[in-house]
């Protein structure tokens, strides 16, 4: 066997019908079929068109508003950092160690919220506390750091 002996198995492949070039490509209607909007030259089908019925996008009403500049946050709740603090034995929990750890992805803005408690002083790095998150994290004695 040698690389330009090489070529399909007998029967794999087939030859497209070339459509719309006379006689010899299917009879009379050359290969289109008989009439119609898609048997003409020119045919392009819009996009969302379903064929004189309303389409769906007419047919469902629009609702509510998506503001274009709206911030979403990544929820870490008091006991997740409790957990990451003892796993990591470390008082300072930063954004890396979050990313590192797998509690956030690289991209996410954090916001810390106050289920749980945290038992250990820890100094806490993220874009947005709660107010029981705050007062649960100095009431221990640690520290909330606010990044933007």
């Amino acid at each position: 066997m040698k690389l330009h002996t090489l070529k399909p198995a007998e029967g794999s492949t087939k030859t497209n019908k070339r459509l719309g070039r006379g006689q010899g490509s299917g009879g009379s209607t050359a290969g289109r079929g008989h009439k119609g909007a898609k048997s003409r030259s020119g045919y392009s089908r819009k996009p969302g068109f379903e064929g004189g019925q309303m389409p769906l996008v007419r047919r469902v009403p629009k609702f509510g508003f998506t503001p274009l500049n709206k911030i979403t946050f990544k929820a870490v709740n008091l006991d997740v950092l409790e957990d990451l603090a003892a796993k990591a034995k470390s008082t300072d929990l930063t954004l890396e160690m979050m990313i590192t750890n797998g509690i956030i992805n690289k991209k996410d803005k954090v916001k810390v919220l106050g289920r749980g408690e945290v038992k250990s002083k820890v100094n806490v790095q993220a874009h947005a506390f709660s107010d029981g998150a705050v007062k649960a994290i100095e009431k221990v004695g640690g520290t909330v750091t606010t990044v933007k």
